[in-house]
């Protein structure tokens, strides 16, 4: 899983745009955003889930895990 910091998502409806966004592309799903933490987790690349969210205005950046 890759874990996405996407601070400037602060309502329903960009929440919606960040699923719609991330969701369609291959090997994405499941596409799992929680709006309170602002954060997505997502099973592809972040590279991949990066540029889909920046092309949407919404700049996102990887979280890296230990």
């Amino acid at each position: 899983m890759t874990l996405l910091s996407v601070p400037d998502m602060t309502c329903g409806h960009c929440k919606a745009s960040v699923e719609a966004a991330l969701s369609p592309l291959p090997g994405m799903a499941p596409v799992e955003v929680d709006l309170t933490s602002r954060q997505v987790k997502v099973a592809g690349p972040a590279a991949d889930a990066v540029n889909a969210l920046d092309a949407i205005g919404f700049p996102a950046r990887e979280i890296t895990t230990n």
